[in-house]
């Protein structure tokens, strides 16, 4: 009985993981105030309207928060799980990940 509960409870994770890759957030480029790299797999985008959305990438991307990056599409829109960026300098290409609200952390005194 065990094994068929943490079989469904498996078969529910990997099919909301499949909905997620199905329904991507989408950014959109004229909206991107800022972004910032705090380490090799985090990107934080600034929008104008005062929102961040962090960008977890799957990999470690070396260089990111040093030469910062760069990123080629068609379309109006920086997209999770689909686009690749590229360090600027060392020319790593890397995937983006998921893309979260952000709250940074509150400061302490």
């Amino acid at each position: 009985m065990k094994w068929l509960v943490t079989a469904a409870l498996s078969a529910a994770l990997l099919t909301g993981m499949a909905h997620a890759a199905d329904n991507p957030v989408c950014l959109r480029i004229n909206q991107i105030r800022d972004t910032r790299s705090p380490d090799n797999r985090t990107i934080l985008f600034h929008m104008t309207n005062g929102t961040t959305w962090k960008n977890s990438l799957p990999q470690d991307c070396n260089g990111l928060p040093f030469n910062g990056f760069s990123y080629t599409t068609s379309l109006d829109k920086i997209c999770s799980n689909l686009q690749t960026i590229r360090v600027n300098q060392n020319g790593t290409v890397c995937m983006l990940g998921a893309f979260t609200p952000y709250e940074a952390p509150p400061k302490t005194p």
